[in-house]
């Protein structure tokens, strides 16, 4: 399983109400399977406490409230997608259109340098 997210500074500009265009930066994460408990290891070890974290309703996410200052869920639709998820879908397309295109075949084992590779490049 994959777990992917982005860290952008502000969602929106509450006194322009400008919206971000860009993400600050991507992180990857293979995980075995996508239960809760993975789930819950991967944000302690890579969120801060303070961070709001923006998530849709899957059930492997209901305890990440514990561990950050905010999660705000959402139900996935066409909406959600389209704005507040774009960036996300856009990595996972974007990863999967570079590992297709550049290796014939991918091991598990070296899933992780792939990903790390694919996330450090500017």
């Amino acid at each position: 399983m994959l777990q992917l997210w982005q860290r952008v500074q502000f969602l929106e500009d509450i006194k322009t109400g400008e919206k971000q265009n860009h993400v600050r930066f991507f992180k990857a994460v293979v995980l075995e399977d996508h239960k809760a408990e993975g789930v819950n290891e991967m944000i302690k070890k890579n969120i801060q406490e303070s961070s709001i974290v923006l998530t849709d309703k899957s059930t492997s996410y209901v305890d990440i409230s514990d561990f950050v200052q905010i999660h705000i869920t959402e139900k996935s639709s066409e909406q959600t997608t389209k704005e507040t998820l774009k960036w996300v879908h856009i990595a996972i397309s974007n990863a999967k259109r570079n590992l297709l295109g550049n290796y014939h075949k991918i091991k598990r084992k070296y899933l992780q340098a792939y990903l790390d590779e694919f996330v450090y490049k500017p």
